[in-house]
């Protein structure tokens, strides 16, 4: 049977960043160092089959440090937390290793600086996003203001609209973000923005890839997890670039193929989470059903390498 002609464009970057591999390698080093088990507080990233993996070699996943024992040692995923949860863990003497990508502790450092500053801060994020929330707990109730849309921005109720800066969450849809952003600086002419910008660089990447790919194609693929903020920006950044058809999977199993019917060209990309096997697996389910010709869409180039933290570096 002769197969149907696909092109298949593959965006590049896609896949795991330097922080979520940071953090995957934190959990298998911590794991190598004290055995099983390991606590995780929160899943080390927003990947089912990443985090089963981990699961599978004794790493234990809990919402809250409640859930530890004392004598375990226990990981902080790579969204951060609220301030009070290391400070509970040195409480308890607990041996505890911090996973926050260091782009995430980056805006941490930023809050505290402006709040030092005697600045009120509104945050750019989603309501009970694990990363919002540890930014938010940097500071005392209050002192951070959420803030998810332009629309929401007339709602904003500072103490001092003269003194006011603002920080986001670093996996956004850029070009939404610079919608709100311009809303705050058009209400609060005074207030003070980052030195250089919160959207970390591989989601920024990731979305300019698929800002180029997207308009060649008549479908495209995110592979991510539902709970993936960054995966899902990229399902909305195909749509708005021109790509009607913009679907988030989980692995090839979750692919309509009957709303595939009669395409002749795909684009596949993937969440910061997402490990490049499961990118594989979506490909070689292409290669079953299609005559498949595989373009790259490369857009940038990443090196970017973060250092897991000394206490895994050191010998027991």
């Amino acid at each position: 049977m002769t197969l149907p002609p696909l092109t298949l464009y593959l965006a590049a970057p896609r896949g795991f960043c330097a922080g979520v591999d940071r953090a995957i390698k934190i959990v298998e080093m911590a794991l190598e160092k004290w055995g099983a088990p390991v606590y995780v507080r929160h899943e080390i990233v927003h990947n089912k089959f990443v985090v089963d993996g981990l699961r599978d070699k004794g790493a234990v996943f809990v919402e809250t440090l409640d859930e530890c024992p004392d004598d375990r040692p226990v990981i902080f995923s790579a969204h951060g937390v609220p301030k009070a949860v290391p400070a509970a863990a040195a409480k308890r003497e607990m041996i505890y290793v911090d996973a926050t990508c260091p782009l995430v502790s980056k805006v941490h450092i930023e809050a505290q600086r402006h709040a030092d500053n005697g600045l009120q801060m509104v945050m750019i994020g989603h309501a009970g996003h694990p990363e919002t929330i540890g930014t938010m707990g940097q500071l005392p109730e209050g002192e951070v203001l959420l803030v998810e849309t332009v629309n929401d921005v007339a709602h904003v109720t500072p103490r001092d609209a003269e003194r006011l800066a603002f920080v986001t969450q670093t996996t956004l849809s850029v070009d939404d973000t610079i919608d709100i952003v311009t809303a705050l600086k058009q209400r609060f002419p005074a207030i003070i923005g980052p030195h250089k910008e919160d959207i970390c660089y591989a989601t920024t990447n990731r979305q300019e890839a698929v800002k180029a790919m997207a308009p060649k194609c008549d479908a495209m693929l995110v592979v991510g997890a539902p709970n993936s903020s960054n995966s899902k920006r990229l399902v909305e950044v195909g749509t708005k670039a021109g790509c009607s058809y913009s679907q988030l999977v989980q692995r090839a199993a979750d692919i309509d193929w009957r709303a595939l019917d009669g395409i002749t060209s795909m684009g596949i990309t993937a969440g910061a989470s997402a490990p490049e096997v499961l990118i594989n697996e979506v490909i070689d389910a292409f290669k079953d059903r299609y005559d498949v010709t595989v373009e790259m869409v490369e857009t940038a180039v990443e090196n970017v390498e973060f250092k897991v933290p000394r206490v895994l570096r050191e010998t027991a």
